[in-house]
C-alpha cells in the first residue's frame, strides 16, 4: 500500500468510514489527521454496525496501531467515551492506540461558544454540529488553546484552564449565555486525562521511526474537500483543512513520503447542513430517505440530497491530486429509470467548467446535465467487476472519466464483502 491518503472528494459524508476499514488490510499504521468528533465514521462487520467519532476506523482490526494527529482537536470526555464503549463490545484497545501530545482540547466554553455563535447567525448559520470544533481551532489559531500535553499534567490543566474559562465566561455572558463552571470543567477533565496519559506521545517521531522500518500508512481525512477551510464553500465549511495537505501538516509526515491519494465519493452527492448544492433535488432525496438511507452518524439529520456533481468532484480532483476513486453507494441508484449527472454550471449567461469560488454565485448556478439510463437491477449482491450491470458500469466509468482519476473501487453496499476492486 505504501503511504496513502484517503479523502472525502464531496461535502463529507461519502462513506471513507468503510472504504478505510477495507484499505486498512494492507496497511501497519491508520492515522487520523484533522477534524473532531463532530465527523462520524460508520463501518459494518458482518452483522455488526460501529460509528466511530475520533478512533481511526482501523481500530476494528486487529494488530493495526491507530494514531490520532496532531491535526485533530479532542473532546477528551467524548474520547474516553468512545475507548470504554468499544472496549464493553469486545474492541481491543491498548498499544495498539495513540494520541499526539500537541493535539488540541475541546472544552464546555467551546461548545457553548459554538452553539452561542449559531444563534447570533440567525438565518445564516453553518449548520454546525456545536461540538465545539470551529472555537477550539479558533483558540489553536490564537495560540491561547490547551493541548492534550496540558491536559495530562494536572498543574499545569489548572493553571491554564483558569485563565481560558475565565475570558470564555465573559464572552459566553455578553451573549447571554449560561457561564461554564470551572470547577466542575477542571474536575471532569483532570479525570479524562488521567484515562487518557498512557495514550498520548510523540506521535510524529513515532510515525517517523515506523516509517524507516518500512510500514505502510493509511491517513484518514474527516468531512470532505468543500468543507475545507481553504478550498471549501466558505463560510460553510469546517475549521480544519479536510483536503489532502491536511494529511502533511495533521500528522507531521512530509509531502514527499506520501505516494498516492484515493478519492472517496458516492455516485450521487449529498450534503449535511447550510450551504450551496448546486444538484440539490428534492425527488432523489425523498427516494433516499424513503429507502431509510442519508440520516448523519453524527447528527442524525437527513442529509441534502442531489445527482452527481462531476464540477465538483473534477476540482476535489484537482486540489487533492487524487489518483484513485472509490465511489461508493452506487446501489442507492439501483431503481431511478434516467440518472442525471451535472457536467456543468451555467450562471446567467456564463458557462462554468469549474466551481466558482464566489459561494453567492454557486449558490445561484444552475446545473446543466447529461443524462444516463438506469439499470433497474439490484448490485447489492455483485461481487465482481463484470457481475455489475453494463449499464451501471457504463455510469461508473463516465464518473471517472469526467472527474479526472482512475476508477478503483465500487461499493454496492455497507458490508466489507460489497466492496469492488475494479
Amino acid at each position: 500500500m505504501a503511504n496513502t491518503i484517503l479523502v472525502g472528494a464531496q461535502w463529507g459524508d461519502e462513506g471513507k468510514g468503510k472504504i478505510i476499514d477495507v484499505l486498512t488490510e494492507s496497511a501497519d499504521i491508520v492515522v487520523r489527521y484533522a477534524g473532531g468528533n463532530n465527523a462520524g465514521h460508520t463501518v459494518w462487520v458482518g452483522k455488526k454496525k460501529y460509528v466511530l467519532h475520533l478512533i481511526p476506523s482501523g481500530i476494528l482490526r486487529k494488530t493495526k496501531l491507530c494514531v490520532i494527529g496532531n491535526g485533530v482537536v479532542i473532546d477528551p470526555i467524548g474520547l474516553v467515551n468512545e475507548i470504554t464503549g468499544l472496549q464493553k463490545i469486545g474492541i481491543k484497545i491498548g498499544k495498539n492506540f495513540v494520541v499526539s501530545e500537541t493535539a488540541h482540547v475541546v472544552f464546555p466554553y467551546h461548545r457553548e461558544l459554538d452553539a452561542q455563535r449559531e444563534v447570533l447567525k440567525g438565518k445564516n448559520k453553518i449548520g454546525t454540529t456545536k461540538r465545539g470544533i470551529g472555537p477550539a481551532y479558533g483558540d489553536k489559531v490564537a495560540r491561547v488553546g490547551l493541548r492534550m500535553a496540558d491536559l495530562i499534567d494536572p498543574v499545569r490543566l489548572e493553571e491554564k484552564l483558569s485563565v481560558r474559562i475565565k475570558e470564555s465566561n465573559s464572552v459566553l455572558k455578553a451573549l447571554g449565555a449560561k457561564p461554564v463552571s470551572f470547577k466542575q470543567v477542571f474536575a471532569d477533565y483532570k479525570k479524562a486525562g488521567e484515562f487518557l496519559k498512557p495514550f498520548v506521545t510523540n506521535t510524529v517521531v513515532l510515525l517517523h521511526d515506523a516509517m524507516s522500518q518500512g510500514a505502510d500508512m493509511l491517513f484518514e481525512g474527516a468531512q470532505g474537500t468543500f468543507l475545507d477551510i481553504d478550498h471549501g464553500t466558505y463560510p460553510f465549511v469546517t475549521s480544519s483543512n479536510t483536503t489532502a495537505g491536511g494529511a502533511c501538516t495533521g500528522s507531521g509526515v512530509p509531502p514527499h513520503r506520501m505516494d498516492r491519494v484515493v478519492g472517496v465519493m458516492k455516485a450521487y452527492t449529498t450534503r449535511v447542513g447550510e450551504g450551496p448544492l448546486p444538484t440539490e433535488n428534492q425527488v432523489i432525496s425523498d427516494l433516499l430517505h424513503g429507502m431509510g438511507r442519508e440520516f448523519g452518524s453524527t447528527t442524525g439529520r437527513a442529509r441534502r440530497c442531489g445527482w452527481f456533481d462531476s464540477v465538483a468532484t473534477r476540482h476535489a480532483t484537482m486540489v487533492n491530486g487524487i489518483d484513485d476513486l472509490a465511489i461508493t453507494n452506487l446501489d442507492g441508484l439501483d431503481t431511478v429509470e434516467n440518472i442525471k449527472v451535472c457536467i456543468a454550471y451555467r450562471h446567467g449567461k456564463k458557462r462554468y467548467d469549474y466551481m466558482p469560488n464566489d459561494v453567492q454565485v454557486l449558490s445561484e448556478c444552475e446545473p446543466i446535465y447529461a443524462e444516463f439510463e438506469g439499470w433497474n437491477t439490484p448490485t447489492d449482491k455483485c461481487k465482481t467487476w463484470k457481475q455489475i450491470p453494463a449499464k451501471a458500469r457504463t455510469y461508473l466509468n463516465a464518473i471517472s472519466e469526467l472527474t479526472g482519476a482512475k476508477l478503483y473501487i465500487a461499493s454496492v453496499g455497507p458490508g466489507r464483502d460489497q466492496t469492488i476492486f475494479v
